[in-house]
């Protein structure tokens, strides 16, 4: 597997950067690569099917200047930026078993990041559908995209953002996992004691990535930038629901 630690200041491109990332391994031009990335900057990030004006509190981020972006997976809105590591999956389905069903692929990758945590101290859980937590403070959600062959698994890693930062720009959301109840981000979100260098390691390790690899080749650099122009700078995706 290739490990790419590459992030963008530009908020588009690390999302087209995922995106990009997932159609090299459907169509079969790269294997399988595991990408970690933190935003320099805040911005909100909506699931592709959310309503924005349900999601994101757009006077706070305008007057903040705090860009509001849709990636191409499903999930929740999430605030990304400094504090916030990310890690990406794009896996081929035809090479691994028990990926093939949405609720058991979270089970299998998020288990093995489960288990990658335990390496520092941090005994994690899989809560709701798509959560880490510990106890019942969530530090990680995860979303997914999948296609014909591969498919993209995402997350969070918190480890220096809180619920308060969040609670400026997102609004409280309708869907809400069952162990959340009535608890707002404030008191939902907590970030782990962990560095964003250790948390890399473990997770690294866990799914064997090469370390040879930590930037974009030009090729990508170029699927990146026609993503970029074509969907993630563009008010028409972001603004479409």
């Amino acid at each position: 597997m290739r490990l790419l630690d590459w992030s963008s200041s530009a908020p588009a491109e690390n999302l087209a950067c995922d995106e990009a990332l997932l159609n090299e391994v459907e169509e079969g031009e790269r294997g399988e690569a595991l990408r970690f990335w933190e935003s320099p900057r805040p911005f909100v990030v909506l699931g592709v099917s959310q309503q924005i004006r349900r999601e994101a509190r757009i006077d706070a981020c305008r007057a903040d200047g705090v860009p509001i972006l849709r990636r191409c997976s499903a999930g929740g809105c999430v605030l990304q930026g400094p504090g916030c590591l990310n890690f990406s999956l794009i896996l081929d389905r035809s090479l691994r078993s028990g990926l093939d069903g949405v609720r058991a692929s979270y089970c299998v990758i998020l288990g093995r990041v489960r288990e990658a945590l335990a390496e520092l101290g941090i005994e994690a859980r899989i809560v709701g559908s798509s959560d880490l937590a510990v106890g019942d403070l969530k530090f990680s959600g995860n979303a997914q995209k999948r296609k014909r062959r591969a498919m993209l698994h995402h997350g969070t890693l918190l480890y220096g953002m809180d619920g308060g930062s969040m609670a400026r720009y997102l609004l409280e959301p309708d869907d809400r996992p069952a162990y959340r109840a009535d608890r707002v981000h404030e008191t939902f979100v907590a970030p782990v004691s962990a560095s964003p260098e250790a948390l890399r390691d473990v997770v690294a390790r866990a799914w064997q990535a090469d370390p040879a690899e930590y930037a974009p080749t030009p090729a990508l650099r170029e699927a990146i930038a026609s993503l970029v122009q074509s969907r993630y700078d563009a008010e028409a995706w972001t603004w479409r629901r």
